[in-house]
C-alpha cells in the first residue's frame, strides 16, 4: 500500500493540475479528502472480509464480536509511514527494534523457512536493516509516540508482560492475558543455527560499523517524548519529491521513440 498511496498522491496531482478546469480543484477535493477516501474503502474492505481470511487459516470466526481493527506487519512499510498516515489518518505504528547483528543472521537465513532468499548477500541485509529503521526513526521524529511507538525485541522477550501492557496502551486496547500466548514461541524465527556468524569479507566494513553503532543507539537511547513538525515537513518533502520523480519515469516511458 505504500507504492498505492503514492500512486494517490499523482492522481491528486493531475486532477488539480490545471486549477478549477480539472476536477478535483473544480470541486475542491483536498488531498487529505482524497486521501482519507480511499483510506477509509480499503478499512472496510479488509474488516468485511476478515471471516474469509479466518476461515482460510481454519480459525474459529466470532461473529458476535467482530474486531474493529487489523494490522500488517510488512517491514517495507517502514519506507511509507508518511502514504500510510495519509490514507489511514488514525492508523498507529509500532516500531520493534532488534539487535542489529540477530537480524542480519535471521535475513540471511530466512530461506530455511520461505524457502527463498531474503536478500542475496550480507551487504544488501545490512543496507536493508538501516534503510529501514533510519526509516522508522525518521517518522518516531516526524509524528510522536502518539503515532509512532519504539519497543525493544529483547524486552518483549525478557518482559513480555510490562511491555505488551505499555503496547496496549498506546493502541488503546485493554490488557487480556491471551496477548502474551504468541510470545511463548519464538517470533519471527529464521531456525538460524546457533554457531552461524556472518562474516563475508565482501561486506562494506562502514556499512558495519554504521548499523552496528545506530543498533547500540536505539538500545540505550529513548524515543523523543515530542513530535518534530520540521521533521514532519521533511518527510511530507520527501515523499512529494519521490512522487514528481515517479511521474517523470512514467512521462518518459510513455514517450513515443524515434
Amino acid at each position: 500500500m505504500g507504492a498505492f498511496a503514492a500512486s494517490i498522491a499523482l492522481a491528486h496531482q493531475v486532477g488539480t493540475a490545471r486549477g478549477d478546469r480539472t476536477i478535483l480543484s473544480g470541486m475542491d477535493i483536498s488531498a487529505d479528502e482524497f486521501f482519507a477516501t480511499f483510506g477509509k474503502s480499503i478499512n472496510e474492505l479488509i474488516l468485511a472480509h476478515r471471516p474469509d481470511l479466518e476461515r482460510k487459516r481454519r480459525a474459529t470466526s466470532n461473529q458476535s464480536e467482530p474486531k474493529g481493527r487489523w494490522v500488517d506487519q510488512t517491514p517495507e512499510y517502514s519506507c511509507h509511514i508518511y502514504g500510510l498516515r495519509k490514507l489511514f489518518p488514525d492508523a498507529r505504528f509500532v516500531h520493534i527494534c532488534r539487535d542489529v547483528l540477530a537480524v542480519i543472521r535471521s535475513m540471511l537465513n530466512f530461506h530455511r523457512v520461505a524457502g527463498i532468499q531474503l536478500v542475496p548477500n550480507e551487504e544488501e541485509a545490512y543496507k536493508y536493516w538501516l534503510r529501514t529503521v533510519s526509516a522508522c526513526i525518521e517518522a518516531e521524529r516526524a509524528y510522536g509516540p502518539s503515532v509512532v511507538y519504539r519497543i525493544r525485541y529483547a524486552d518483549l522477550i525478557d518482559n513480555p508482560e510490562s511491555t505488551m501492557r505499555s503496547l496496549l496502551d498506546f493502541l488503546k486496547e485493554p490488557y487480556a492475558a491471551k496477548c502474551l500466548e504468541p510470545l511463548g514461541r519464538r517470533i519471527n524465527s529464521s531456525n538460524v543455527p546457533d554457531d552461524f556468524v556472518p562474516d563475508d569479507p565482501a561486506t562494506d566494513s562502514a556499512l558495519i560499523d554504521q548499523a552496528t553503532k545506530l543498533s547500540a543507539e536505539l538500545e540505550t537511547t529513548p524515543q523523543s517524548s515530542e513530535a518534530s513538525p520540521a521533521a514532519a515537513d521533511a518527510l511530507e518533502t520527501k515523499f512529494k519529491e519521490g512522487c514528481s520523480t515517479w511521474l517523470l519515469s512514467i512521462k518518459r516511458a510513455k514517450k513515443p521513440s524515434g
